[in-house]
């Protein structure tokens, strides 16, 4: 088996080698599992390197001097290498170091399921045993570094060559035993390019009721790690068609068939827009993938025709919250949610920013979110009408303006205004923000013309005498 040169001269890689050198030398099997050996045969860097091994948690930690006991139940240890071995050389510098654990598993097959989540017991096995557990044949493979070979008993590398997800053995098993399997083909099927088989897709059709049991902080995270890879458009068709959207995101499936101005949207119904969004997106932090995927998500609930267009009157605001509602519904972090709305509230915005004056202008550049509300902008106007010329002038204008131009230093404080013979009260409030206001529209640059302007524009009592 070839393997590319930066990918057996990667730290990862390197550190992966090293601890099943070590495991070897001490008599045990071991080998790669997961989705390395499918990334290695499809010639792409993997992520990570998970490792297997007949050797015991006990066994595993007693060969290694940093290791975490993170599943033993389930003979799993994570290993923590502070070198790498290389013919009892040590490391050239320290980039050679791996920065991230290793999980090393026992082989293990897994007793009955329950829960629809994680076996009720293992035990130990052989690697054929082990192969025959996990989820599909490309995730199934195992691959000796050592000896450069791949280890196939499920015909992983068939369906790698066909390009196709096909479970390990029964769907109906497999898809019952962890019911977020249901995702996770549509996942491994949109990052792949990949088609889920047809007996799979069958049953994933079948099955797809189950995906609301599964939790709901499980569910969200496999929904980001879809939405900020790579086909996420691709991806949100394969959930629709397998009827898993419908029972996830009912809000999201509601775009089908919802009809948008033609001379806006040529592309088609407001699904099919937010698809390529999706898939026009590169690389997309959380936040924002999710704001592609809601931010029109409001334009069901609010459609109305009129005989001059389609129309969807507070759009953006019932927006913000629906998509506030989903993404707590999937646990996801504050943070994320907030920017989501955020996204979701404005994403029209831009469009009235060449109309602004500069002081306005100026505020809604340095909002903490608006690089990414510029992104979602020209993706929306790239998966619709394709006229980027608002977007672009908005990306000069904020680009040409430095961040003191922005955020100028205040030329007044509270202080200065008592100074002044001023009250402390709610007026600071607007006074101080009237300055600001002339200072970003270039009206005064000094504390004196600060000054001077405060005293014409809130005389005090005594000015007046």
């Amino acid at each position: 088996m070839r393997i590319a040169r930066d990918i057996l001269e990667s730290p990862a890689y390197r550190g992966a080698v090293a601890i099943i050198r070590r495991l070897r030398l001490n008599g045990h099997q071991a080998y790669v599992v997961g989705g390395a050996p499918r990334d290695l045969l499809l010639g792409t860097r993997p992520t990570d390197y998970d490792i297997a091994t007949d050797a015991r948690p006990e066994q595993v930690r007693a060969l290694f001097e940093k290791t975490i006991p993170v599943g033993e139940q389930f003979g799993v240890v994570l290993v923590l290498l502070d070198s790498i071995e290389s013919d009892g050389k040590p490391p050239r510098s320290e980039s050679q170091i791996p920065q991230t654990p290793y999980e090393v598993a026992t082989f293990r097959a897994d007793g009955e399921y329950l829960d629809g989540r994680r076996p009720t017991c293992v035990h130990f096995c052989a690697p054929r045993e082990d192969a025959l557990r996990r989820d599909f044949t490309v995730n199934a493979l195992m691959f000796d570094p050592l000896g450069r070979k791949i280890l196939d008993f499920v015909g992983g590398r068939r369906d790698i060559r066909a390009r196709r997800i096909r479970t390990v053995g029964d769907p109906v098993q497999r898809f019952t035993e962890d019911h977020l399997r249901l995702i996770r083909a549509v996942r491994f099927a949109a990052r792949l390019d990949f088609a889920i088989e047809r007996l799979t897709f069958a049953v994933v059709r079948r099955l797809a009721p189950l995906i609301t049991h599964v939790a709901a902080e499980r569910l969200g995270a496999d929904l980001v790690k879809i939405l900020t890879g790579p086909r996420a458009g691709q991806a949100l068709c394969l959930l629709s068609q397998t009827g898993l959207l419908g029972h996830i995101l009912p809000e999201v499936e509601a775009m089908r068939g919802c009809e948008q101005p033609p001379n806006f949207h040529p592309e088609g119904d407001v699904f099919t827009h937010t698809q390529l969004m999706l898939n026009l997106a590169d690389r997309p932090s959380p936040a924002l993938a999710l704001a592609i995927l809601l931010h029109d998500v409001a334009k069901p609930p609010t459609q109305r025709h009129t005989p001059e267009r389609i129309r969807f009157d507070g759009h953006c605001e019932l927006g913000a919250e629906m998509a506030g509602r989903i993404c707590r519904r999937l646990k996801l972090p504050r943070a994320t949610i907030e920017r989501v709305q955020y996204l979701t509230a404005n994403h029209l915005r831009i469009k009235d920013a060449p109309n602004m004056r500069p002081a306005r202008l100026k505020r809604f550049f340095r909002e903490e979110g608006f690089p990414e509300l510029l992104e979602l902008f020209r993706l929306d106007t790239l998966a619709s009408h394709g006229d980027l010329e608002t977007q672009q002038w908005c990306r000069r204008t904020f680009e040409q303006l430095s961040h003191e131009q922005i955020a100028p230093p205040p030329l007044l404080s509270g202080h200065d205004l008592i100074a002044m013979g001023y009250r402390p009260g709610p007026l600071f409030k607007t006074i101080l923000t009237t300055i600001e206001t002339a200072q970003l529209e270039g009206e005064i640059t000094t504390p004196e013309a600060a000054r001077a302007f405060v005293r014409r524009q809130f005389p005090l009592p005594s000015d007046g005498r």
